[in-house]
C-alpha cells in the first residue's frame, strides 16, 4: 500500500498494553489501539501515558493504528 493511503491523526496515549501497543485516543474523540513503528523501536524512543503522538491510520480499518511521531512537549 502506498503511503499516500494513509491517514494520520493527532492523539493521546491514554493506556499502555502489552507488547509495545498502546491505547490512543484520538483528536475526534475515537479510542484505536496502535502499536510502535519500527524506526521508533529501533531509535529505542519511549512512549508514556500522556504523550501527545501521531498516529498512522489505515482505510481499511479505523480501529488499530500505527504510532509514527512523539510530541516533544
Amino acid at each position: 500500500m502506498a503511503k499516500e493511503d494513509h491517514i494520520e491523526m493527532l492523539g493521546t496515549v491514554i493506556d499502555t498494553l502489552p507488547n509495545t501497543m498502546f491505547r490512543v485516543e484520538l483528536e475526534n474523540g475515537h479510542i484505536v489501539t496502535a502499536h510502535i513503528s519500527g524506526r521508533m523501536r529501533k531509535n529505542y524512543i519511549r512512549i508514556l501515558t500522556g504523550d501527545k503522538v501521531k498516529v498512522e491510520l489505515t482505510p481499511y480499518d479505523l480501529t488499530k493504528g500505527r504510532i509514527i511521531f512523539r510530541d516533544k512537549g
